[in-house]
């Protein structure tokens, strides 16, 4: 079944379903996103910063030794991240920039046919306002016909009335 058969008022953004995930949808987009996505979260914000603090610790009290100050190898992978992160953000912001004027797109579309429908509604509901007036002067004059002939058969059944009785 369609998406248009179950949600007719998406009709519009069929079209736009190419646009799907920032990184497209194979196994490498999906991780992709999902990795640009977890570099805005508090939970890798607090993550990076417990991982920096013990490596500042554990380096500077000299318990493990491998990277002394000015921590040269933790710089190196602050730039490494920073290399890797900035790229994919920037295309996550610019495919979700098209996906979100393509769906404006598509709702302005359907605010149109939405307004288009109104207005056909209300030519529908004027054209049938001037008939139910039309048919309202039709039975106001076939009353006044009926009222007339009811007078006129009222004034025959007295003449017949008074011709019988006359004769009697």
């Amino acid at each position: 079944m369609a998406a248009d058969d179950t949600h007719p008022h998406l009709r519009f953004h069929g079209e736009f379903e190419r646009l799907g995930g920032a990184f497209g949808t194979d196994l490498f987009g999906k991780r992709a996103e999902s990795f640009a996505r977890f570099f805005g979260t508090p939970t890798f914000i607090l993550l990076q910063t417990a991982l920096v603090a013990a490596w500042i610790v554990l380096n500077a009290t000299h318990v493990i030794r491998f990277d002394l100050y000015p921590f040269i190898l933790l710089n190196l992978g602050f730039s490494l991240q920073a290399a890797y992160a900035a790229p994919l953000i920037l295309l996550a912001q610019t495919r979700q920039a098209d996906r979100d004027k393509a769906h404006a797109d598509a709702d302005a579309r359907h605010r149109e046919d939405l307004a288009h429908a109104s207005f056909e509604r209300e030519e529908i509901a004027s054209q049938q306002g001037t008939q139910i007036q039309s048919l309202l002067k039709q039975n106001t004059a076939l009353t006044e016909q009926t009222k007339l002939l009811a007078e006129h058969v009222e004034a025959l059944t007295r003449e017949i009335h008074a011709r019988v009785t006359a004769a009697t």
